[in-house]
């Protein structure tokens, strides 16, 4: 099924008939010819329970894990078949990533974990001043130097979407980023995905959870590999 672009002429993310095949024995065919177009402007989850192939194509959204056929395009560009080095590359200016587990380095302190991303790019000059600037838009200006271990479990996941917006990317993929959270601190970070979203820019959220289906402008369900 392919869903119609709504808030731009180009959509951000294009699948065409992709699949996703792991050798065995046995075969597993995880994704069977999905075709999903995501433009800016919106926030979608992608949902399914156990086992029905959403991380595998929030993996390959994220260029961490390539198809066995189809087509896959970011901002109009096929990103298949690209070398490591220039997968790496278009992670690194196009995607922001959110896990469930946050990932953030116990011994830096936050603005050293946001800034990670621009590190990786080779960026100097401005990286402090870009850290200290989406800390403050995640409303975390005053917790600069607070080591994760320090905070809460909240704001740890406040650090993570500071960490994938800090170099602006078009498109911010999230795994369960509300797994590990409390219903107050689940609705903050919601709040904060939506004020994430723009006219350039879309927010991909796998999830199982009600409450972020709820939030989302569309859902896609995967079950048993199809998009539906």
């Amino acid at each position: 099924m392919t869903f119609a672009v709504t808030a731009a002429e180009t959509p951000l993310l294009e699948l065409v008939g992709l699949t996703k095949r792991y050798s065995g024995p046995p075969e597993v065919d995880v994704l069977k010819g999905v075709s999903i177009q995501i433009s800016g402007g919106e926030m979608v989850a992608i949902a399914g329970p156990s086992g029905s192939g959403k991380s595998t194509l929030l993996n390959i959204l994220g260029l961490l894990d390539e198809p066995t056929h189809g087509l896959l395009k970011i901002k109009g560009r096929s990103a298949i078949g690209l070398s490591e080095r220039d997968r790496v590359r278009l992670r690194a200016t196009e995607i922001g990533f959110i896990f469930q587990s946050f990932h953030l380095v116990p011994y830096l302190d936050t603005v050293q974990n946001v800034m990670l991303p621009l590190v990786h790019q080779g960026r100097r000059g401005d990286r402090r001043a870009r850290a200290v600037g989406a800390l403050q838009r995640v409303g975390l200006g005053h917790r600069l130097e607070a080591r994760p271990t320090t905070l809460s479990g909240g704001e740890q996941q406040r650090v993570a979407i500071a960490r994938a917006l800090v170099h602006d990317p078009p498109l911010i993929l999230c795994d369960e980023p509300t797994g590990n959270l409390d219903a107050a601190n689940t609705s903050a970070v919601l709040d904060l995905l939506r004020n994430l979203v723009a006219a350039d820019r879309a927010v991909v959220i796998v999830t199982h959870e009600a409450e972020v289906e709820a939030r989302a402008d569309r859902v896609i369900r995967v079950m048993d590999g199809h998009a539906v």
